[in-house]
């Protein structure tokens, strides 16, 4: 089993959620948060059903998650 880091988004109509560090996209949706991680873990393994192990392989891991908000104007 390998673990793999994630953002999940809290929108009005509902949850997403995707791996980091992932080749390819890779994406999970549902009304709830649990929901949309089960939809992004099936759809992490229909990649790899579909392009093989090799698909998920990075160059480095991704070790850390921060969130930052940045100021532009506009």
């Amino acid at each position: 089993m390998q673990l793999f880091k994630s953002i999940v988004e809290k929108h009005a109509d509902g949850y997403v959620a995707y791996p980091l560090g992932l080749k390819g996209v890779i994406v999970g949706e549902g009304d709830t948060y649990e929901q949309a991680v089960a939809d992004m873990t099936s759809a992490i393994e229909f990649h790899i059903e579909t392009f093989g192990a090799e698909a998920l392989e990075t160059e480095e891991p991704v070790l850390e998650v921060f969130i930052a908000e940045a100021g532009v104007a506009v």
